[in-house]
């Protein structure tokens, strides 16, 4: 009797085992759900979160995963994917047309052409080398300078250029004190517009714009060492001609003809470079731009809307929950994505890639580059995590991928939508939480 029941409690301990190996899952849920249950900070405003395992291609957990959030610069994330549809491995930089002794161009939206950092010239270089005529036709972007949704009073603050068929140089003008304490701005053919104001008093030394022009003003009174500023300048084809002659050395004229089929294009840029420069800094400029290079690719037009609606009935139609989806940047509050769908484009983007490395060297990573890189640190000097962040006020998120110390190869999305705490708040306890998955999980 004795023997039968110690036989008996060994098949039930073997049993207890081998359940905890067959549902390990569960107990891994359970100890993510208890996370967030005694969490005071993600408890006090509405959070969402998805955590999906990439090799077993299975949901561990969801909190809320099924409802919209606003996205912020998590919609790069859309944008990324749908250049990696519809771009190719370089970004376009001009279409153009030779006519007799006229060479006409047409703008592609590339944010590379001139870019500060990304520094794309072969557009450049194709119309310097030219024994043409050059002319500038601007008939190929009609939508509004702003996206839908844009916060109008930001206009004056770097990170919302406006959007243009040609841009150059970032479309943003930088201030800055030169060695002799004068103030400079680059390009410097604004230096025109540039002028003191006995009447503008602001708490510091800085730079303001005109809303509906380019007539910059600073105060009277000494420019700070270092000081440096950058403001979006208001965007015409006029200026564009202006920047293009001046920078060309070279006449250049403006006419107004429709892109013409037998048009040619000049490439720019390695796209890779630019999806990096758009997602570790999280660049609204480039974000936006990207997406009329689709457009021009596919449409042969500048339609940031037409480029959108294409990539949801075609790359996103599977999607668990149809995004609302209206800009390149996420700078719109119109934008609503759920936690599932985004994991959803997690995967889908892996897919695409296909080179891990590759994809993770694009993404910001934690405690090494862009936006999350004071954030996290790294374990033992290895980077564990790869996000895109999207900050609006009032709202954080980080979607992306994660490895834990045991190899298991994780995607998630953690959004949290209208909170009043300070933001540091809310990415640190975010930080808490993914940085135990990593090291618990």
């Amino acid at each position: 009797m004795l023997r039968t029941t110690f036989v008996f409690l060994l098949m039930i301990c073997g049993l207890l085992l081998f359940n905890d190996t067959l549902y390990g899952r569960s107990i891994k849920k359970r100890k993510i759900k208890k996370l967030f249950k005694h969490s005071q900070i993600v408890n006090d405003h509405f959070t969402g979160f998805a955590l999906y395992d990439l090799d077993d291609k299975k949901m561990i957990y969801e909190l809320n995963a099924d409802k919209y959030f606003i996205p912020a610069s998590n919609t790069k994330l859309f944008t990324f994917y749908t250049c990696l549809k519809m771009l190719g491995d370089s970004i376009p930089a001009l279409r153009y047309e030779l006519r007799n002794d006229s060479l006409v161009f047409w703008g592609t939206g590339d944010p590379s052409f001139l870019h500060s950092d990304l520094k794309g010239v072969n557009g450049l270089n194709f119309l310097q080398h030219s024994d043409k005529k050059l002319y500038y036709s601007a008939t190929g972007y009609g939508n509004d300078f702003y996206g839908a949704g844009w916060a109008w009073d930001d206009y004056n603050d770097y990170y919302q250029a406006e959007i243009t068929g040609l841009p150059i140089e970032d479309n943003v003008a930088l201030l800055y004190a030169d060695s002799d304490g004068n103030l400079q701005v680059k390009p410097s053919y604004l230096k025109r517009f540039l002028n003191s104001d006995a009447s503008y008093h602001p708490y510091k030394f800085m730079v303001k714009r005109d809303f509906s022009g380019n007539n910059f003003v600073y105060p009277v009174m000494p420019v700070p060492p270092n000081f440096r500023q950058e403001i979006p300048w208001k965007t015409s084809p006029e200026l564009t001609l202006a920047l293009l002659r001046d920078t060309l050395k070279k006449l250049v004229w403006l006419v107004n003809l429709p892109l013409s089929s037998n048009a040619k294009t000049i490439y720019n840029t390695n796209a890779d470079s630019v999806y990096r420069r758009m997602l570790q800094p999280s660049d609204n400029f480039i974000a936006e731009q990207l997406l009329l290079a689709c457009s021009s690719v596919k449409f042969n037009t500048l339609n940031t809307g037409s480029v959108i609606s294409y990539s949801k009935e075609h790359f996103l139609n599977d999607l668990p929950d149809t995004p609302q989806w209206v800009d390149g940047s996420g700078l719109s509050r119109q934008n609503l994505f759920t936690p599932r769908s985004i994991i959803a484009l997690l995967c889908k983007i892996e897919d695409e890639v296909k080179d891990e490395q590759l994809l993770h060297s694009m993404m910001p990573a934690g405690g090494a580059t862009g936006t999350i890189r004071n954030a996290y640190k790294t374990d033992n000097g290895q980077v564990f995590i790869w996000a895109k962040t999207g900050s609006l006020s009032n709202n954080y998120n980080q979607s992306g991928y994660l490895v834990t110390r045991k190899g298991k190869r994780l995607a998630f999305s953690f959004m949290n939508n209208n909170f009043t705490r300070p933001v540091k708040e809310i990415r640190d306890e975010m930080v808490r939480i993914m940085t135990y998955i990593h090291e618990e999980i």
